[in-house]
């Protein structure tokens, strides 16, 4: 048996991982799916007090008071900015890093700063419609999601805190010493800021995976992406 904690990314929610979630407990793992303090089933939390450090220690907590150890730690989109830092507070806790489709953090750069406008399309539909503090999720057709799951996408994406994608990354670099790291892209994403971090990881020689899907893999190839987590899974015991 395999202990996953799945994070998910801006706007959404555990909501997300379900399909995941469920084939992964059919194989007989654990699987902890937490949501981010003010998004999705907690968006009536939100507040201009949640940050980047209000997400890290949502999971680190969880992972802490649940005492998970021999983690398969996966982040998915903004989710590898919480995922990172997670894994550089308690690498001890983490056996295998995944940034699916993901921001891989660097300390002191923000999640704005690997945008190609910095950020300030976001910073204009904060200010525009989200009181200057939260900015609403882009529809649904944005992250390429499979024609079947649109409208569902749109009706769960909630409001995301601005401060969030602002905030510098404050990495030590233990995160670096996870046994087993990968990324996987997805690779019909058009918008797509996440090919610089594919290919660092070449770089850093973390393992590699593309699927042909739109930037929500749990959503449009969850038995793919089941199957490719499982697998490494394996080859890490092997």
């Amino acid at each position: 048996m395999t202990t996953f904690v799945l994070i998910h990314g801006a706007w959404h929610g555990s909501w997300c991982w379900t399909r995941v979630r469920d084939l992964l407990a059919s194989e007989g793992h654990r699987v902890f799916t937490p949501t981010l303090t003010g998004i999705g089933e907690r968006s009536h939390l939100l507040s201009r007090d949640v940050s980047l450090d209000t997400h890290i220690a949502d999971v680190v907590n969880l992972i802490t008071w649940e005492d998970l150890r021999e983690i398969v730690l996966v982040g998915h989109s903004y989710g590898g900015v919480v995922a990172g830092h997670v894994a550089d507070r308690i690498p001890e806790r983490i056996r295998s890093l995944v940034y699916l489709d993901a921001f891989v953090p660097e300390n002191g750069k923000a999640l704005f700063d690997y945008l190609p406008d910095n950020g300030q399309g976001f910073r204009e539909l904060a200010a525009a419609s989200g009181e200057g503090w939260k900015v609403p999720a882009p529809p649904a057709s944005f992250f390429a999601v499979n024609a079947a799951d649109t409208t569902w996408v749109d009706r769960k994406c909630t409001m995301h805190p601005l401060s969030t994608f602002e905030a510098p990354a404050r990495i030590s670099g233990a995160c670096d010493g996870v046994p087993n790291i990968g990324y996987i892209l997805a690779g019909d994403f058009d918008y797509h800021p996440f090919r610089q971090f594919y290919a660092r990881a070449g770089e850093r020689r973390w393992w590699k995976a593309e699927l042909a899907c739109g930037h929500d893999v749990m959503l449009d190839m969850p038995n793919e992406l089941t199957a490719l987590l499982l697998q490494r899974t394996a080859a890490e015991s092997s």
